[in-house]
């Protein structure tokens, strides 16, 4: 299955504990259908000290299922669902839906 999510896209969280929340995605894992979104799903873990990290209690971003964010509408910040036309030069680009506004490119 084809993503229509990729990194650097702009996201908006749907369900989960982090509902509304906006972030930048950072990674995205196609195989897992997951997406590592900046500041969404925060866990905290313990960490032992090594010569390059401090040890100690640190937050970080765990993956979140693609079902769970949707691509931000460039006009209006609201989730959108993604579809793909050809312009006519012949590239290939995602829109926005709901807007009709082009995503990239």
């Amino acid at each position: 299955m084809k993503l229509k999510i990729r990194k650097g896209d702009r996201v908006v969280v749907r369900t989960g504990r982090d509902k509304g929340k906006v972030g930048e995605v950072l990674r995205v894992f196609p195989e897992d259908n997951r997406a590592l979104v900046q500041g969404v799903n925060l866990v905290r873990r313990h960490q032992k000290q090594t010569a390059g990290q401090e040890g100690g209690i640190i937050s970080k971003e765990m993956p979140i299922h693609i079902s769970n964010i949707a691509l931000r509408d460039p006009k209006d910040g609201k989730p959108v669902k993604v579809g793909y036309k050809v312009l006519k030069d012949g590239k290939k680009v995602r829109f926005a839906r709901k807007s009709g506004e082009v995503i990239d490119g």
